[in-house]
């Protein structure tokens, strides 16, 4: 006899594009009543302009649970490899050295 499926099992495709991913080093977050809207966008140093690369968006329930579910990973991941380093918290590290090196010129 098989064994029944979990009725709260959910069966989630990934295609290779999405798999691939989409690099993104700022988020831009808005709300409305009914909805959170997160943007995520590649920015590079000395460049005038941002690209948005991926747009989510969640009703408020879901983004509180993202919320929640960040939070936690990022508590993991700090227990493992110590704590990550917040660059608005420590003026004595030059922007530069979060993006990679000095200012790019087109």
């Amino acid at each position: 006899m098989e064994n029944p499926q979990n009725p709260n099992q959910i069966n989630i495709e990934l295609t290779e594009d999405i798999a691939e991913g989409v690099y993104a080093n700022l988020a831009v977050i808005s709300h409305s009543t009914s909805e959170f809207v997160i943007d995520f966008i590649k920015i590079m140093p000395g460049m005038p302009k941002a690209k948005v690369k991926s747009r989510v968006v969640l009703t408020p329930q879901h983004a509180k649970r993202l919320l929640k579910a960040i939070a936690d990973n990022i508590r993991k991941y700090e227990q493992l490899h110590g704590e990550i380093i917040d660059p608005s918290q420590h003026n004595d590290i030059p922007p530069t050295h979060f993006f990679g090196g000095p200012p790019t010129q087109a």
